[in-house]
């Protein structure tokens, strides 16, 4: 008995998984083949569960086999009790289950939200977005795209930003020389490098930076 109980609480403790509730499934199927079974005996004794065994006089009945259908109809009431607390059994299972999946995917997404969240707040405030970018110039050649929110612009960042004037400069004492740009996109980081340099079109960079308003 001990062993049992002991057996009973490891059960109760683990984890349902989705074998458990097939072999419980499997179990169910075996009571209902058993139960069809014991139908069956009845059904050749021409017998039904509730039919009376004893004839008009009062005498049990000499036509049937009454050890056969007593021992069948005891057994369907024992197998329907086992049959109904094993659907219970089931039933409770199946909603352990869905609620544990359930929980892990909250905690998955919510776990995602903090990531990306994480992520946003690592992030520096961006102080300018590029507008315009023209085909063939320099910018475009650099990987500048409209959209890009810029944290930094060569020796230009969030912290010492003031005006347009600032990149204008830079720009203007760069030219032939590499800058690093480093922009927001879709949420992720992206750096190029840019050189300002003449080109068909108008200015050193052939895009359009605007300053964003805090």
């Amino acid at each position: 008995m001990k062993m049992t109980e002991e057996t009973h609480k490891n059960a109760e403790t683990s984890e349902i998984t989705m074998e458990d509730v097939q072999n419980l499934i499997k179990k169910k199927d075996e009571i209902e083949e058993q139960i069809k079974a014991y139908y069956d005996v009845l059904e050749d004794q021409g017998v039904g569960v509730a039919d009376p065994l004893v004839d008009a006089e009062g005498y049990p009945r000499a036509d049937v086999n009454l050890y056969q259908i007593r021992t069948a109809r005891h057994s369907i009431s024992c197998l329907q009790n086992d049959h109904k607390a094993i659907m219970e059994e089931i039933e409770e299972a199946l909603h352990k289950l869905h609620a544990r999946e359930k929980a892990k995917r909250e905690e998955d997404e919510a776990g995602a939200r903090e990531e990306a969240m994480e992520h946003q707040d690592t992030l520096p405030l961006p102080f300018a977005r590029v507008d315009a970018v023209t085909q063939g110039s320099p910018a475009s050649g650099a990987g500048l795209r409209v959209g890009d929110e810029v944290i930094e612009f060569g020796s230009v960042n969030t912290g010492n930003f003031q005006n347009l004037q600032n990149i204008a400069s830079v720009v203007q004492h760069s030219e032939g020389k590499p800058l690093r740009v480093t922009v927001i996109r879709d949420g992720q980081k992206a750096q190029m490098s840019l050189t300002p340099q003449r080109w068909s079109g108008r200015g050193l960079l052939g895009c359009n930076i605007v300053p964003i308003q805090r």
